[in-house]
């Protein structure tokens, strides 16, 4: 069981300024309280011990709110000097990690998955990185993974409209020292770079599972978040 996790938090919010000015996404407030009280405490039911924040715009903000609003968890922070992509950033939190695998999610992201069945097949097949993959339908704001037979990846496919498709819900089981033995520089894309580049050479798989998921990326989706999370 993974009991340490890597929270993505340094990222600039762009579309969310309008309606979260002067705030990373994921201190965006939803009923008073920022989002990412809602992944730590689904982290914090599904086992996690140990964080990580991979911190970049406006990092003292939630060092502040986790002094502030969560005095009890243990955790670390990293904060990244320059713009380092995702890839980077988790690289950077993966030189603190302090087990052998660590569990990566967006702290802008809440994808309520069940952490023993992706870390338990993770674990099991010796992978180098698992990832949580929902089924959606009629959408084309994301691409889309496509699975063999014994849940390795097949593919990863473009964005473009789909009337059904599993799609990467930004959630992963990482293998650390594999990770780090990668030569991929210190700023990269970990979706582009790490993951499209190299699947078909590395064992990367696919666990599903039907659970709530939202991104308040979006300022629609950030207003739906309002009701939903309630």
């Amino acid at each position: 069981m993974i009991t340490e996790a890597i929270i993505l938090a340094g990222g600039l919010g762009t579309r969310l300024r309008e309606v979260v000015p002067e705030l990373p996404k994921a201190m965006a407030p939803v009923n008073g309280k920022p989002f990412l009280t809602y992944v730590i405490n689904h982290l914090k039911s599904q086992g996690i011990e140990k964080f990580i924040f991979a911190l970049g715009y406006k990092s003292e903000a939630i060092e502040n709110f986790i002094v502030t609003d969560m005095p009890s968890i243990r955790y670390k922070t990293t904060v990244e000097p320059e713009p380092l992509g995702t890839g980077g950033a988790i690289k950077l939190a993966c030189s603190k990690a302090t087990e052998k695998s660590v569990l990566v999610v967006n702290g802008d992201t809440l994808f309520k998955f069940d952490a023993l069945k992706l870390t338990g097949f993770h674990e099991l097949s010796g992978a180098n990185c698992t990832l949580s993959l929902k089924c959606m339908h009629d959408f084309d704001r994301y691409g889309v993974v496509e699975l063999d037979e014994d849940l390795t990846i097949k593919s990863f496919e473009e964005k473009q409209h789909y009337k059904s498709g599993l799609i990467n819900a930004g959630v992963y089981a990482l293998h650390v020292e594999k990770f780090l033995a990668e030569e991929l520089g210190e700023a990269f894309s970990f979706e582009k770079d790490y993951l499209e580049a190299l699947y078909d050479k590395r064992r990367m798989f696919g666990v599903e599972q039907d659970e709530y998921f939202i991104d308040i990326g979006q300022p629609e989706d950030f207003e739906r978040a309002q009701v939903e999370l309630k």
